[in-house]
């Protein structure tokens, strides 16, 4: 025997939590810190026809913060300035040089590095990139990065 038209199963507070994660989904998407760790943003131009003249575009003088993917006996951080065309001769470094290049940047007066995260590098990686460039360029927000281990 089915249900009568109009009635469901679902208890009524189901429906009020969705709709509140719903609402604070939409609030929380519209705040925005201005402080906020930068992402790097990459703008891929739509071509609608074949020219030869040069597409060119704006780029930000300033240093990116590149995490890469993990390899085998490779570094995942690089730090590169925005501006520097070819990267392969740019040596990746691991958490401690890291450290060491943002505080030398940090001392010249340099901006916060955007951060490029690429697709496939670690969550632990990006997580700890955020939390260098916190320590030298702190801002009013503050996140907390550690591990914790699931008990049973």
């Amino acid at each position: 025997m089915s249900a009568p038209s109009g009635q469901s199963d679902a208890p009524a507070w189901l429906f009020s939590f969705v709709d509140l994660a719903f609402l604070l989904l939409l609030a929380m998407t519209q705040l925005a810190n201005p402080g906020a760790v930068q992402l790097g943003e990459l703008i891929v131009p739509k071509i609608a026809e074949e020219r030869t003249e040069p597409a060119t575009a704006a780029v930000r003088d300033g240093f990116q913060l590149r995490v890469h993917p993990p390899e085998e006996g490779i570094a995942p951080f690089q730090l590169v300035r925005s501006t520097d065309a070819p990267t392969a001769d740019v040596v990746r470094v691991d958490e401690t040089e890291l450290r060491r290049e943002l505080a030398v940047l940090r001392e010249q007066g340099e901006e916060k590095p955007a951060l490029a995260p690429h697709e496939d590098s670690r969550s632990h990686d990006l997580l700890k990139a955020v939390e260098l460039l916190e320590e030298q360029w702190p801002t009013r927000r503050r996140a907390l990065v550690e591990r914790v281990v699931a008990t049973r």
